[in-house]
């Protein structure tokens, strides 16, 4: 008995540990299940919190976004303001720094790039070759590529363009008035960075032989068939004369540098560049008193004359280009503006004019260093002041930035990509497509189209040609099926060039049923081009249309019947 209940004894014992375990068990059970209940319901709300978060954050970038469409959609429908913060007159390095300046200050500034005046958009750097000086670009840069690159980045910065001349402006009210040939604008300030044109020689037979062999331009000019292979002259012994020399060896077969005095003023590197040069010949004290013209009625020969002793003679080339120098774009600013002998801007402290609100900038003022790299500085210390002076007569309108600006006329402007794809041989010609590409494309028109056929001879390294482009893009868009348009590169088809007697880029042709209406060398205004094509859709067939005296007596012959 006392075994047995000793025996039960220890079984209840053994009965109430296990009990305990399993309660011990239990309660950890319990207590794992609610911690993980817990950081369950933890991450749960976590979660939560960060859907409501994320929720509230979506919501935040869809009222920005919304709000920064809106706005866009705004800034892209508004008037333009009653009174402009600022207005940039004139382009090239100043006045493209400025107006980055201007921009990244929000003064969302206007600039009228120029045209005429001040020669084509973008300034003289338009029509250089390579630019090794400008700070950033180790292997050189062309100055078209340059320019292009300042433009976008000013317009991405807010800066509204218009590729117009300024014809008048009026500084003696506040506010100024600037006015172009196509709008009137009111500006608090105004930026001039109307810069310098390259000068003429002015030897008698220059006016009958320009762009027969004469130019100021050899990027522009040289690269046409008249050139090739052929003796030309350069005038000058500057950094631009001498460029112009060495870019010349790429076409002609030699390079006669005509120096006035005994030594060239070029930077050293440059004088050892011509001075190594093979295919160059400097010409010391030596200057071009006139030229003559050869069977063609172009340029054939120069005279030339010793500037020690005067003695003269002929030099045989085809091409004689300038590199003398500049004048100040300073006309259009008449007295209102204090200018000096030469007529430069007079600038004080930095780039204050004798005006109160007008300030300068680039080699307007600048006669001394006239590089790139000081036309950027003054443009932008004169947009830095243009910002103190509004701010301190309580004039500045701030435009916050929204979304990036983008060139309208670049985005309407076809790539070249699109454009070669268009004409350049019978499987992708389509006459029903109003652009086109290369040679076969211009016969075809030629022969088949009845509409009116602008051709536009270009070449590679042609800056002009660059904002000539998008400009016809626009012209052409404003006629519909009215109007053929067809590119000529002058380097890849240098026979159609040549028959056409282009002597120079960009040069246009007008054609309408196989006659030629006219010819327009450089940029002119669109006004011009809309002037012919309205005049050649007027006309009727059997109307004579009157050619510009500069063509008066020439044969109207066709490229694509003379290259044949």
């Amino acid at each position: 008995t006392t075994t047995t209940t000793a025996g039960l004894r220890r079984a209840v014992e053994r009965a109430r540990a296990i009990s305990m375990r399993t309660h011990a068990r239990a309660v950890a059970a319990v207590k794992v299940t609610t911690t993980t209940t817990t950081r369950a319901s933890h991450a749960r709300a976590n979660r939560c919190r960060r859907s409501t978060i994320d929720a509230r954050a979506r919501r935040a970038r869809t009222t920005t976004t919304t709000t920064t469409t809106r706005a866009s959609a705004q800034d892209a429908t508004e008037d333009a303001p009653d009174v402009e913060n600022c207005v940039i007159i004139g382009s090239g390095p100043a006045g493209y720094t400025a107006a980055i300046y201007a921009g990244r200050a929000n003064l969302r500034p206007l600039m009228f790039e120029g045209f005429q005046a001040g020669g084509v958009p973008g300034g003289q750097l338009m029509t250089t070759t390579e630019v090794e000086n400008f700070p950033g670009f180790p292997e050189g840069v062309t100055g078209p590529d340059l320019m292009d690159k300042m433009r976008k980045q000013a317009e991405r910065w807010g800066a509204v363009m218009h590729t117009e001349d300024v014809v008048t402006v009026d500084f003696t009210s506040r506010p100024f008035t600037v006015s172009s040939s196509d709008r009137t604008v009111k500006a608090n300030s105004v930026i001039v960075a109307t810069g310098a044109t390259a000068k003429r020689l002015g030897i008698p037979a220059e006016a009958t032989l320009w762009s027969r062999g004469i130019s100021a331009c050899a990027i522009c000019d040289g690269a046409s068939p008249i050139f090739k292979g052929e003796e030309v002259a350069v005038v000058g012994g500057g950094d631009t004369a001498t460029e112009e020399a060495v870019y010349l060896t790429k076409y002609a077969k030699h390079v006669h540098l005509l120096v006035r005095g005994s030594t060239m003023r070029a930077s050293k590197a440059m004088q050892d560049r011509v001075l190594q040069h093979k295919a160059i010949t400097v010409h010391y004290n030596t200057e071009c008193v006139d030229g003559s013209p050869n069977s063609k009625g172009n340029l054939g020969a120069l005279k030339l004359r010793d500037t020690n002793n005067g003695d003269e003679r002929q030099l045989k080339v085809k091409g004689l280009f300038y590199g003398i120098g500049h004048t100040p774009n300073s006309k259009i600013f008449g007295n209102q503006i204090e200018l000096d002998e030469a007529g430069y801007v007079v600038v004080r402290e930095g780039t204050r004019t004798s005006i109160e609100g007008v300030f300068s900038a680039g080699d307007l003022h600048d006669q001394e260093f006239r590089q790139a790299i000081t036309a950027a500085g003054s443009g932008c210390m004169a947009a830095i002041s243009v910002e103190r002076y509004l701010t301190e007569k309580n004039l500045l309108v701030e435009h916050h930035q929204t979304k990036q600006r983008k060139s309208v006329e670049r985005e309407e402007s076809v790539s070249e990509e699109e454009r070669a794809i268009q004409g350049e041989d019978e499987d992708s010609f389509d006459i029903n497509v109003t652009k086109h590409y290369g040679q076969y494309a211009l016969r075809k028109l030629y022969h088949e189209s009845d509409r009116v056929v602008m051709v536009m001879y270009s070449a590679p390294t042609c800056g002009p040609c660059r904002r000539l482009k998008p400009m016809l893009d626009k012209v052409i868009a404003e006629y519909g099926d009215k109007v053929h348009y067809v590119e000529i590169d002058i380097a890849a088809d240098p026979e159609i060039a040549e028959a056409a007697g282009v002597t120079g880029t960009p040069m246009t042709q007008i054609f309408y049923q196989k006659e030629r209406i006219e010819v327009l060398s450089g940029v002119k205004m669109k006004s011009e081009y809309r002037r012919v094509i309205d005049g050649a859709l007027g006309a009727s067939a059997t109307k004579e249309v009157t050619m510009p005296a500069a063509q008066a007596g020439e044969k109207k012959e066709s490229p694509v019947e003379t290259s044949r």
